[in-house]
């Protein structure tokens, strides 16, 4: 095999012991046609000299890479699906397959896999993934990424040539397997499960092998100490990940505790959705009938989500310590939302309190007028740089409004930031890049109809021009 120099796997996830995971079997797959590689990040973790072959031999019939799992690890956890408590979960169609180390940072990354056959968790279900669904999720990532968001990464996309019926979808339809990459896989709900279990020694395991393997900044000798810094890291990053996808436009759709992990990174993409316009009530999932995860509420689901690991951590830590320490989620909600606006835009901090009056007036401006959500962050990326550029732009007539000029006396005051891509071919454009449900529908037809993949390719290239115009790596 010919691995990169940098290549450094690790299994970190295994000396957990068995009471956290069930080792399996990947599905044995009747074809493999690679539809999607992720080189940016495969040169960043040393998997980028693998050939094609190579690939899917390690990433679609998973031959373990050397250094890591001899055998695939299906997860357990439990988990509150839409607040009803679940102990039945688990990986039930995928598994973590390798732990890689970060070439750039050092820090640990996980393979996992989606459709990579049936576990002890599957419930009867056959294990696969539609290639649809591996088709949206590598582009919720890619348009994630690009926008600044934590996110998992879609690492390798394979078309596994089986047919596959669906109840929410045309079937038969066609399979694949996924792998994504993350710096962690575990979850809420793996901290559920031994609270559920009664198991307070595996959750003393659990919390300091994540502590140690993942958030080192949070050790403290003393166990209640310990775990009252944990999650207040906990509360911060998933913090700073709502507040992204705010400032995104993007709903999750499905924010059980078993899909938030304990490094705040966004993952497990179901029905996502990004906004048309500023909408608090538009949900992502047909299913979601009281809107419980719709746009404007997703900040309450997270800190719903968190206290529940707080219980989880009760018999290791005093109440009021883990209070304390959930009190940090809703100032660095705001810190992170105002940060992540002034990043959309472009523009430099002016402190807490000018950046926050900032957000506020173009939130309101975006909620009064329905003015095209994605398209008015492009319109302003650079602050006063972008006036004749929005003067110009196909919304010019939202920013005569009225309701625009308290936002526009506050904005001119800001200073573009220091290394402003203005000048990307990027800007030059009158409609930004969009993953609105229109634009995915767009690109599946010409697949499922003719196996035609240059819309995919093609949105995949305007995305990575997105992320070179807003120098996001």
């Amino acid at each position: 095999m010919s691995y990169s120099p940098s290549f450094s796997a690790s299994k970190h996830h295994e000396e957990l012991g068995p009471s956290f995971y069930d080792i399996v079997e990947p599905a044995s797959f009747p074809q493999h046609i690679l539809r999607y590689r992720n080189q940016r990040w495969a040169e960043r973790v040393g998997l980028d000299t693998l050939t094609n072959q190579e690939w899917i031999d390690h990433l679609g019939r998973f031959t373990p890479l050397p250094g890591s799992f001899e055998r695939p690890l299906a997860l357990r956890y439990h988990g509150h699906q839409f607040r009803t408590y679940n102990p039945h979960l688990g990986d039930g169609r995928g598994f973590l397959f390798a732990q890689l180390k970060d070439a750039e940072d050092g820090r640990l990354l996980d393979l996992g896999t989606k459709g990579s056959g049936q576990t002890p968790w599957s419930r009867h279900a056959d294990g696969r993934l539609t290639l649809k669904g591996g088709v949206r999720e590598t582009l919720a990532t890619e348009m994630l990424e690009a926008l600044g968001v934590e996110t998992s990464k879609s690492f390798s996309l394979i078309e596994t040539g089986e047919e596959l019926e669906r109840g929410d979808e045309p079937s038969p339809t066609r399979s694949s397997v996924l792998v994504r990459l993350s710096h962690s896989h575990i979850r809420i709900g793996t901290f559920q499960r031994f609270l559920y279990l009664n198991e307070a020694d595996n959750l003393r395991t659990l919390l300091d092998h994540s502590v140690r393997t993942y958030l080192p900044d949070a050790w403290r000798d003393e166990e209640p100490a310990r775990a009252a810094a944990f999650l207040e890291q906990v509360s911060r990053r998933v913090a700073r990940m709502g507040a992204q996808w705010m400032a995104a436009g993007f709903v999750h759709g499905v924010l059980n505790t078993d899909n938030i992990n304990v490094t705040g990174e966004s993952f497990d993409y179901g029905p996502w959705r990004f906004l048309p316009h500023y909408d608090p009530g538009f949900t992502a999932a047909y299913f979601d009938e009281t809107g419980l995860y719709a746009f404007g509420r997703q900040p309450d689901a997270l800190l719903w989500n968190l206290y529940r690991l707080a219980e989880c951590l009760l018999p290791l830590a005093p109440q009021d310590l883990l209070e304390q320490a959930l009190g940090s989620f809703e100032p660095a909600l705001h810190q992170e939302f105002a940060h992540a606006i002034l990043r959309r835009l472009g523009i430099q901090s002016r402190g807490y309190e000018h950046d926050g009056a900032l957000a506020k007036h173009l939130w309101s401006f975006l909620h009064e007028t329905r003015a095209p959500f994605e398209q008015t962050f492009f319109d302003w990326y650079g602050g006063v740089l972008s006036t004749k550029r929005a003067e110009a732009s196909t919304s010019a007539n939202f920013y005569a409004l009225e309701s625009f000029q308290a936002f526009r006396n506050i904005f001119s005051d800001f200073t573009p930031s220091p290394d402003i891509n203005h000048g990307h071919p990027y800007f030059g454009r009158q409609i930004p890049c969009t993953m609105l449900i229109d634009d995915v529908e767009a690109i599946w037809a010409p697949i499922a109809a003719e196996d035609d993949w240059s819309l995919f390719t093609a949105k995949l290239a305007d995305i990575r021009a997105m992320a070179e115009a807003y120098r996001i790596k």
